[in-house]
Order: C-alpha cells, then structure tokens, then sequence
C-alpha cells in the first residue's frame, strides 16, 4: 500500500486511507482494534485484490491504524463510522465502487446499506445475523474487556485487547466511544436490497451470530465457510480467493 493520504472527513476530523493498484475501486474496512494493514495488508488481500485490476482503498477507522494520532480527543457521533465512509467516497469522487469489510467493517457496511449506499458487489467477513442488526452482548463484552482488562468476565479477552492496544498505540477511551457510536439495524429493512453479496465466516467463528441466518435477511445473499475461527479466518488463502471470485476482474 501507499504512505497513508489523509483527509477531512465529515467533521473536519483528519483520517487516513491506503491505495494501491489501478482499475475499479475497491473498499476495504478493517474490523474493530485493527487496520488496514493488520486486516489488509498484512494477509496479502490487499495485492491479491490489486492484482486483479482493481485499485484498492483501505481506509483507517477513525481511532485506528493511521487515523488513531488524529483522533484522541475527537467526537465519535452515532453512526460515525459510516459517516466517514461517505465522506472518504465522497473526497475520491467515488460512484461505482465495490466493498469489502471485515467484522466491524462489516457491520459499517449493513449501516451504509440502510443508510442508501449501494455498492456494485458487497464482500462481508467475520459478521452474523446479531453481530449485523444488533448491540447487545457483544459490544457488552468489549466494554468490559477494554474497561476492566485481566478483570473482566473473560480475563483472557481482556488480557489480549490490552496487549492489542499497546501494541498499536490506541486509546481504549477511543475505542470505547466506537462501541457507543453503533446504531441498531432494522433486519425487515434489510430484504429489498439488491446488491449480490457474499459473506465469509471461519467455521469457528459464531461470534457474530449466523453467516448463514445473516445471508437469508438480504435478496441476494450466499455464505460461505472457511478455515479458522474469528480471528484467524483472514489468514487463510481461501477467504481471499473466495473474495476475489466474487468481485471478479476490475
């Protein structure tokens, strides 16, 4: 990828995206404490995309990756993420472009789906029918790790989103306001949606609820599995080629 570009997004907040490659433009949004290099990059799905004649752009969510020194002290208003998602398309003067997300990239793409955004091809990873259209348990159990570390319900968890932050330098208070910032989804809104979509689980991975529960909200919708659970299913080779399958040549 590129040095990070930045950009004013919606607020004036200052974010930053990667590219790489020419041809149709393609979305990558990174999950939750992550970036576009860890999510991206670093797998190699950001070349294996590129390589097909696609430019790919991989923004840094607010409080992430590139974007985090920007955004210590910034507002994270409802819906924030997706906001800055329309802003950055916005910025490029993007008009048909495909996506893909990971996680909480994901579920920002079920945000931008409501919100009137229509992509040409949606790829979604690591994300269930709950994970999608809710904000319940599991932004319960992020909370708690972020806010409780070795002494939250699962110490494990907690132990390993504290190493995660040290290692990429991020604020937990800016974490915590991502979480805040999630709107629920509205799963009747979700059925007249026309865009084809694909979604990729690790046949491990539950934490989002059903892929395949996820799939029958939506028109044109198929899931499918590979190896790994939430966490390590962007590693595998498979989860790329199945991406690149789908979104075809630019």
């Amino acid at each position: 990828m590129t040095m990070p570009h930045t950009f004013a997004s919606f607020d004036g907040q200052t974010l930053a995206y990667h590219t790489l490659g020419e041809g149709r433009p393609t979305l990558l949004l990174h999950g939750f404490m992550a970036s576009t290099a860890l999510n991206w990059t670093g797998p190699g799905l950001t070349a294996k995309i590129a390589a097909m004649g696609r430019k790919v752009i991989g923004l840094d969510f607010r409080g992430h990756g590139a974007s985090a020194p920007h955004n210590v002290h910034a507002a994270f208003p409802p819906d924030v993420l997706a906001m800055d998602v329309e802003a950055l398309i916005g910025h490029l003067g993007l008009g048909d472009v495909d996506m893909v997300g990971y996680s909480m990239g994901a579920r920002t793409a079920v945000r931008l789906l409501v919100r009137g955004f229509r992509p040409g091809k949606l790829v979604m990873g690591g994300m269930g029918d709950t994970g999608a259209t809710t904000i319940g348990s599991r932004m319960a159990f992020f909370e708690d790790c972020l806010l409780n570390g070795a002494q939250s319900a699962n110490p494990a968890a907690g132990q390993r989103m504290a190493a995660m932050l040290a290692a990429q330098g991020l604020s937990p208070l800016s974490m915590l306001k991502v979480l805040k910032s999630q709107l629920r989804v509205d799963p009747a809104a979700l059925a007249a949606i026309e865009t084809p979509i694909l979604i990729i689980n690790g046949q491990d991975d539950e934490d989002n609820g059903s892929p395949e529960g996820l799939a029958k909200l939506f028109a044109h919708a198929q899931a499918k599995r590979v190896i790994g659970d939430h966490m390590t299913a962007v590693g595998d080779p498979a989860l790329g080629d199945l991406i690149c399958e789908f979104l075809g040549r630019g």
